[in-house]
């Protein structure tokens, strides 16, 4: 497959920020074996076409194959999605597990279907990653999901997490990463309307209303009216956490029992007002 360039101005800033993320957490190394989970909405379209496109161009070998299920849901018609595949040249699987119907039954009335929704597609991912040999799961998890998970945690379950950009899964088989985890959803969102994606209408989470996540991402829109790029500095206070100023006894022991190395250095001097970030390569600059 020849490399396909990004003919979009805000495709090519993603492109930039995904590329920064990948080299910041390390997120693809030589020899990697991707599953790509295609739901069909705007984040995964925009993740696998910025990965295929960081894969004709990167200097070390690595692999990927689009997942998508189809969870049985009324109506639903993957043609549009699978054409796309086929006409960009990916490899892709699409899988046929009828959870649409388990997560209705499992769902109580007045309930929300994303928890066991959630549970039951990892699931199948996992299976099909060990089928096909994959050794990463890339999920299309953008700033704004790890930002609301963050609110989400904070002000209703007490607890200071968020999406980390990399994990391992609980049974050890498997690393996944997050590509799009410094991406903005509105850059996501105008760059998939200019390049016109397929998108699959989802008749599950993405038909219910009254979610908290609803709310808090309404809660992150008033914040930014009132304070310009609060969502960027909220990202950069989950990269620069000071555990000797927080309030959980089992992580300010840890901080103290640090090793040496890992001492909190100066931040580099800079102009007020500017927000630092890494600086690309040469060859990351000419995606």
């Amino acid at each position: 497959m020849s490399p396909r360039l990004l003919d979009d101005t805000v495709g090519r800033k993603l492109l930039r920020t995904m590329l920064r993320s990948v080299e910041r957490y390390r997120l693809i190394e030589a020899g990697d074996h991707i599953l790509v989970a295609v739901s069909g909405g705007k984040d995964s379209y925009t993740m696998l076409d910025l990965l295929l496109s960081a894969q004709a161009r990167a200097p070390i070998r690595f692999d990927l194959v689009a997942v998508h299920l189809d969870q049985g849901q009324p109506g639903y018609d993957g043609t549009p999605l699978a054409s796309w595949l086929a006409a960009r040249g990916a490899r892709f699987e699409i899988l046929h597990e009828d959870t649409y119907s388990i997560v209705k039954e499992l769902t109580a009335d007045g309930g929300t279907y994303c928890a066991p929704c959630s549970r039951l597609r990892r699931g199948i991912l996992y299976s099909a990653a060990q089928r096909l040999g994959c050794n990463k799961i890339a999920l299309g998890h953008h700033r704004d999901d790890t930002l609301q998970t963050l609110l989400l945690n904070m002000l209703y379950a007490g607890k200071l997490q968020a999406m980390p950009a990399r994990y391992r899964t609980d049974d050890g088989r498997f690393e996944v990463i997050r590509p799009l985890i410094e991406c903005a959803e509105s850059d996501i969102a105008e760059h998939a309307s200019q390049v016109g994606y397929p998108i699959l209408p989802c008749n599950l989470c993405g038909s219910q209303d009254g979610l908290k996540r609803k709310e808090v991402a309404a809660l992150l829109d008033r914040l930014e009216a009132q304070i310009p790029d609060v969502r960027s500095s909220l990202l950069n206070a989950l990269r620069n956490v000071r555990p000797s100023h927080l309030l959980d006894l089992e992580v300010g022991q840890a901080w103290a029992e640090r090793a040496p190395e890992l001492r909190p250095r100066p931040s580099p001097r800079r102009q007020e007002g500017s927000l630092h970030l890494p600086v690309l390569s040469s060859d990351a600059a000419d995606f």
